[in-house]
């Protein structure tokens, strides 16, 4: 039985392939959420604060063609199908590198995708070379293991909840497909910052949307765990993996901070 990288107050963290550690989970989880590498790392360049920077973001993230990128993401969404519940759900971020492969390798595996959701990025950077739309928007899919069972969803919460940060969120009216959520906060970043790191804000809205208080959430791809920082927040319990222990530990140091404080 394989133990825990760290283990603390219901928020579990394993050091390794997510593959190998999925096969050794015993128990069953009520919702995944991944982040997979998007496999852009080729050597071109973004903007980031106002200046030209490299696209790569590690030997994790490098493209190994089409068909062994695809197989990836089909290895590992199956082996996510193994832990869920029957009514388990999976969410899943990316872009066009990425995210259609991922919606392709759902329907192959028998899930039932409930809902993709456009997450618009209001301050997302320009593009420099200008000859591409200004990429805007990165897609989340949201699907269930079994096509037949009922899924959580906390339809009033997300209707008539409080929702500030998303200017298109109207008051009293029905959560809508497209989420404007901004990129992490400074002080998200204060212990370091992991290269795809996604906003605790846009966390707190999945989990809010599709898990109760106690339930289990897993993220394969952990990277500095927001997931499981906004897991804690909101008294679910947590399992995260990732194959990068500078990631890890940057995740402990998060957590620790957010025990003794707030976020």
């Amino acid at each position: 039985m394989i133990k825990p990288y760290y283990e603390r107050d219901n928020f579990k963290l394993y050091l390794g392939n997510c593959l190998e550690i999925l096969k050794e989970i015993q128990e069953k989880v009520d919702m995944i959420f991944a982040d997979p590498p998007y496999n852009l790392s080729n050597n071109g360049f973004t903007c980031h604060s106002g200046k030209r920077a490299s696209v790569n973001k590690g030997e994790w993230d490098v493209s190994r063609g089409i068909e062994e990128d695809f197989n990836f993401h089909l290895q590992w969404i199956k082996a996510c199908k193994k832990v869920l519940k029957p009514n388990g759900t999976i969410w899943i971020s990316g872009t066009y590198h990425s995210i259609y492969a991922c919606g392709y390798a759902l329907q192959l595996l028998g899930y039932k995708i409930l809902n993709d959701i456009a997450w618009f990025k209001p301050n997302a950077p320009p593009n420099l070379s200008c000859r591409y739309f200004t990429a805007s928007h990165e897609t989340l899919i949201w699907a269930i293991k079994d096509p037949e069972a009922k899924h959580t969803f906390n339809y009033k919460l997300m209707k008539e909840g409080d929702w500030p940060e998303d200017f298109i969120k109207k008051e009293k009216s029905q959560m809508r497909s497209v989420w404007a959520i901004p990129a992490p906060k400074p002080e998200e970043k204060k212990y370091g910052k992991h290269p795809t790191q996604k906003p605790f804000l846009l966390l707190k809205r999945i989990i809010l949307a599709s898990t109760n208080e106690g339930d289990l959430i897993l993220d394969p791809f952990t990277g500095s765990s927001t997931t499981g920082l906004a897991a804690y927040k909101y008294n679910r319990r947590f399992i995260g993996i990732d194959s990068k222990k500078e990631y890890l530990d940057l995740s402990i140091k998060r957590f620790e901070d957010l025990r003794g404080g707030d976020i």
